[in-house]
């Protein structure tokens, strides 16, 4: 059995080591309110559900995570790109690992991709070093789904608002390349990466999500 049913048998094999489900696209995507109602979804069914965010979660990481979004001094791309790196592992070690062992399943807001999104096609940064220090990072730990949530960038800029912080005051031209980086990305690991069009209403963007979970639960 092969491509992206065969990952999910595999799956159904080992769900007593968890699931590992990330959420990525440009701000204002809509994708936290999805990780957020796919929470409520996969309680009402049963399964133990862990959340958590990059940067930001629970301890150091919303330390870092406050410097990355507020910090209004000059940040080199580089110190950018490795404070994302040091939140990735403490989440990966401290709340993504554990749980994933303990047979729950994690919900993550932002991951590696975001980093090759980012800093990779954004920032311009060099694509194969960041894939190496997220493998660092990491330990190896890869997600078992990715969903992508797509948006035109005009209606993510509209959806974001007036008050920004240093992230998404980027510029147009630098969230348009973020978004082809992600489209690249799908293009290069569609049986990971799943591209939902998140320009619908939040129900239908909603049902799409749970589809495509169902087929792995």
């Amino acid at each position: 059995m092969n491509g992206f049913y065969g990952i999910i048998a595999k799956k159904r094999e080992n769900m007593q080591k968890g699931l590992f489900i990330t959420f990525e696209g440009a701000d204002g995507c809509g994708k936290t309110t999805q990780l957020n109602l796919l929470k409520e979804y996969l309680l009402s069914k049963g399964y133990d559900v862990v959340l958590t965010r990059e940067p930001g979660g629970k301890g150091l990481g919303e330390k870092i995570r406050e410097i990355l979004l507020n910090y209004d001094g000059e940040v080199s791309n580089r110190c950018e790109s490795f404070l994302f790196l040091a939140d990735r592992a403490q989440n990966i070690d401290v709340i993504v690992k554990p749980a994933i062992n303990n047979g729950k399943i994690v919900l993550c807001d932002r991951h590696t991709d975001s980093s090759v999104a980012y800093q990779g096609y954004g920032r311009g940064l060099d694509i194969t070093e960041i894939d190496m220090l997220n493998n660092l990072a990491t330990g190896g730990i890869k997600p078992d789904l990715t969903l992508v949530f797509d948006v035109d960038i005009e209606t993510s800029m509209k959806r974001v608002g007036d008050e920004k912080d240093r992230m998404e005051s980027s510029g147009i031209e630098f969230f348009n390349r973020v978004r082809n980086g992600y489209l690249e990305l799908a293009k290069k690991e569609p049986h990971r990466i799943k591209v939902i069009d998140s320009t619908r209403k939040i129900e239908q963007v909603h049902s799409d999500v749970t589809d495509i979970i169902n087929k792995y639960l």
